[in-house]
């Protein structure tokens, strides 16, 4: 169910994301602090930061990721080197696949809690999902004003 969850709302973000133009995904709209592009990638990197963080395990995404990407950043941060748009989408279509083939036999396993107290793969999953389908409605918002 859980990864069912993950693959639905990523579909709902890809296809809004398929709606936006690349010129609209670089906006950054009056009082937000990030763009679409810059969201992608956060949604990218953050499934992964944090199963990093309940695992210990190092994580499946390059370390650039961070400095574009990572709390704190916004699309100041890009450099030629930062994955386009379309590279994002192309990497958060795959991403459930990838989590479920490397984790799926491991969401119960018990590890160290984070910060946030979280200490199985299925808390961060669920963790995520939630911070995912905000971002979701976020991009719906960007995209309509």
């Amino acid at each position: 169910m859980l990864f069912n969850q993950l693959e639905s709302y990523r579909s709902e973000i890809l296809d809004v994301v398929d709606t936006v133009s690349e010129e609209d995904a670089e906006k950054i709209p009056a009082g937000f602090n990030n763009n679409i592009h810059w969201n992608l990638g956060h949604i990218y990197l953050d499934q992964y930061l944090w199963i990093q963080a309940v695992t210990r395990e190092s994580a499946d995404v390059a370390e650039e990721f961070k400095s574009w990407f990572g709390y704190g950043t916004s699309p100041a941060s890009f450099t030629e080197e930062t994955p386009t748009v379309s590279e994002l989408k192309e990497l958060l279509k795959t991403q459930p696949a990838r989590i479920k083939d490397s984790y799926g036999a491991r969401l119960e396993e018990e590890f160290a809690p984070t910060e946030m107290g979280m200490h199985t793969i299925e808390q961060v999953l669920t963790r995520t999902i939630f911070h995912e389908a905000c971002i979701c409605r976020q991009s719906l918002i960007f995209h309509t004003h």
